[in-house]
């Protein structure tokens, strides 16, 4: 492979002008495919296989047009002290509203009037209509939101309080302005890497470029595939990742190569054939990472996966390249100052870097570096045994949100499980549903149960349940098997509550079988690049160390609120239900990044005759600093995210940011050469028969050194 890619680098810088228009050509036809394709539409959120799925697709059969899975709101109002809802004054108002929201969109499917709905408290002092639309959140127009906001504020005006909730209000969140100081940081920290401006460059160009042509064939193809409106969202974020880390790479070891003497073509083919190499299996498995999100069975997750790995591959050919081809273009300028001017890299002026530096202390005293980062880590990870997954709810959001305080006002006024009504769904006539009922009002834990609705055909019927518990609270999760284990299979409890409960209990489902197959490919891959059983192993066991650890972190963050006030946390609550799965899928492939690239110079090194503690200095003499500086930009990019009002967001950005500190800093950094000083030779073995059975990629550029072993490549291409 380093052969190919070798011979592959060198014609991209020849032919530089060629490659760089064919890129130019790709993002611009893709952006003329994104331009003017059909609007992207939001696919509906479908769980196959839950008890809560069956119960929608049972209503939209037997309740033709009520929107089973449509979005809902629900307006609440608060009456001055002194007064009640029940006065004439507040009660027309709430009529007003009524009258007003029924205008407001055709999206609406019902809109129900509190005094006859029995939506007033006991002591009357709140009230609440219940919205119902056709389609789901994601579907709703911008103008059937702002008709529901308008209704509310003016009610609001005319002397009561009135909060908004529901699903209608939820929005994709905006991710633009962190993506701009990702980039912005990104720019920093790899102009104090590389001090060259155009060096730096490079990568945000290239990586940019590959975000631009991932996201923009992803809107080309929407309406085509059903992708929908949030399939994007991980490729941008995982593009743009990768996109800078294999570029990063490219031009790294492009630099090293030059100070070793090497004319720009040759090292131009040298670094794609060595740190090229590397970039395609790290691509590799990112892509088993994301494409494996399909064990999940969750539609709208199995197309991000995909989307996401197409855009991982993307940035792989543009490093492999693109990135060659500006090299050409380049010259002398992705070099530094003092470089150009001939003083050199620190290590041919005898001083040793700061990874030479830490790789001798590391050598000097491996198992007290092993035994403090696993001890370390795996007191973070303690946490991690307390876990509770859910999806958040309205409760957990700041109380500046409209959201929060009309789940404040449905709590006090009503209690806390009008926040999540469950709906049962009776397959069968009205005397089965009335025993139900009858059934379900005897459960502990019910707050009220109300008047069976059945349909026109009268074999099928809705009851609707409030607990008496939050949504997201142990108690409602154990009421809704409650209601299951109670009844017959001709009944199905479904709403946002049970669906979220379903989903949660799905993901923790396919959290061992994800894992099993990410890592389990992940490890035959590594074998076969690293030649060694034993390396892999290691790999492997550091990233569930690191992701482990990073669960405990957000747990008693998220969870039991310690240092909650730092990270802006103003409720505690369970942990998202997808957040183990999309920390693993995520942290693995950039923990793969960092490992491939940091261990197979080392590889190099040993391979090419360097004893292995040596092979450990070198490796972190040409590399550290760059996995340093790949690691600094990725936390720095998802801390952004810590900063929003979005509870699940925030948990998202904190999560992985530290995942990534944990995984680069102490794994990559500290573990890893630990191990391979305490295994020495034995971490490069592997049995004659596997060696045998095994292809030889050639990774480390073996082949490369062999053919052209003191051969000075003529600069065929003036710079």
């Amino acid at each position: 492979m380093a052969t190919f890619l070798y011979k592959l680098g060198r014609t991209a810088f020849r032919r530089r002008r060629l490659v760089a228009l064919l890129w130019v050509a790709l993002l611009a036809l893709a952006g003329v495919g994104a331009a003017t394709a059909p609007a992207a539409t939001s696919s509906s959120f479908s769980i196959p296989g839950t008890e809560a799925q069956r119960a929608f697709d049972l209503l939209e059969e037997r309740f033709p047009g009520a929107g089973a899975d449509g979005a809902t709101a629900r307006v609440v109002f608060k009456a001055p002290d002194g007064t009640k809802m029940t006065d004439a004054a507040p009660k027309a108002v709430v009529e007003e509203t009524v009258a007003a929201l029924k205008s407001g969109s055709d999206q609406i499917v019902s809109v129900s009037d509190p005094y006859t709905a029995q939506a007033v408290s006991r002591d009357g002092s709140t009230a609440y209509v219940s919205v119902a639309y056709k389609v789901n959140g994601m579907e709703l127009t911008d103008e059937t939101r702002e008709a529901l906001k308008q209704a509310g504020h003016a009610a609001q005006g005319k002397g009561l309080t009135v909060e908004l909730g529901g699903d209608a209000l939820q929005t994709m969140p905006e991710t633009g302005a962190g993506e701009i100081v990702g980039v912005v940081i990104a720019g920093i920290v790899l102009v104090i890497t590389f001090g060259s401006l155009v060096a730096a460059g490079l990568p945000l160009l290239t990586a940019i470029i590959g975000v631009g042509i991932g996201v923009s064939a992803i809107t080309a193809l929407a309406s085509v595939l059903d992708l929908g409106t949030t399939t994007s969202t991980l490729a941008m974020m995982i593009g743009l990742a990768v996109g800078i880390d294999y570029a990063l790479f490219i031009v790294s070891r492009y630099r090293a190569e030059l100070a070793d003497g090497r004319d720009k073509e040759e090292a131009a083919g040298r670094a794609t054939g060595t740190a090229g190499s590397a970039v395609v299996f790290a691509g590799l498995t990112v892509v088993i990472a994301l494409v494996g999100l399909a064990v999940v069975n969750i539609p709208m997750l199995t197309k991000m996966g995909f989307a996401a790995a197409g855009t991982v591959v993307i940035a792989v050919l543009i490093a492999l390249t693109l990135i060659p081809a500006l090299l050409g273009f380049a010259g002398d300028k992705v070099l530094g100052r003092k470089q150009r001017q001939g003083a050199g890299a620190p290590e041919k002026s005898g001083k040793p870097n700061a990874g030479t530096r830490w790789a001798r202390f590391v050598l000097r005293r491996p198992l007290f570096v092993l035994l403090a980062g696993v001890i370390g880590l795996g007191a973070i990870a303690v946490p991690a045994a307390s876990l509770e997954m859910g999806l958040p709810d309205d409760g957990v959001k700041p109380v500046s949100a409209t959201e929060r305080r009309a789940y404040d006002l449905l709590s006090d006024g009503f209690g806390p499980g009008f926040n999540g009504p469950l709906l049962v769904v009776v397959d069968g006539d009205r005397a089965t549903a009335d025993k139900t009922a009858a059934t379900i009002k005897g459960l502990d834990g019910i707050a009220a149960v109300t008047p069976v609705t059945p349909n026109k055909a009268g074999d099928a019927a809705m009851i609707t349940v409030i607990p008496k518990d939050r949504p997201s609270s142990g108690a409602t999760e154990n009421l809704v098997h409650d209601i299951r284990g109670a009844t017959g299979d001709d009944v199905l409890v479904t709403g946002a509550t049970a669906m979220n409960i379903d989903f949660s209990q799905k993901m923790n489902d396919a959290l061992v079988p994800y894992l099993a197959l990410v890592v389990g490919l992940a490890f035959v891959l590594l074998t076969v690049v690293f030649r060694s059983i034993l390396v892999p192993l290691k790999a492997a066991l550091g990233f569930l160390l690191s992701v482990v650890a990073a669960l405990g972190a957000v747990v008693a963050v998220f969870q039991w609120g310690w240092l909650g006030s730092l990270f802006g946390v103003e409720q505690t609550g369970p942990i998202m239900s997808m957040m183990p799965i999309f920390m693993v899928g995520v942290v693995f492939g950039l923990a793969m990044d960092y490992e491939v690239f940091l261990v197979t110079r080392m590889r190099e090194a040993y391979v090419h005759g360097e004893r292995p503690g040596e092979a450990i200095v070198t490796g972190f003499r040409h590399s550290a600093r760059v996995v340093t500086a790949a690691a600094v930009i990725m936390i720095a990019v998802f801390s952004g995210f810590i900063g929003m009002t979005d509870q699940m967001i925030k948990m998202i950005g904190f999560g992985l940011a530290v995942a990534v500190l944990f995984d680069a800093f102490v794994v990559r950094m500290a573990i890893v050469p630990a191990v391979l000083a305490l295994l020495g030779h034995k971490a490069w073995w592997l049995p004659k028969w596997l060696d045998r059975a095994l292809p030889n990629v050639d990774v480390e550029g073996e082949g490369l050194a062999e053919d052209h072993a003191g051969a000075a490549k003529p600069d065929l291409v003036k710079a």
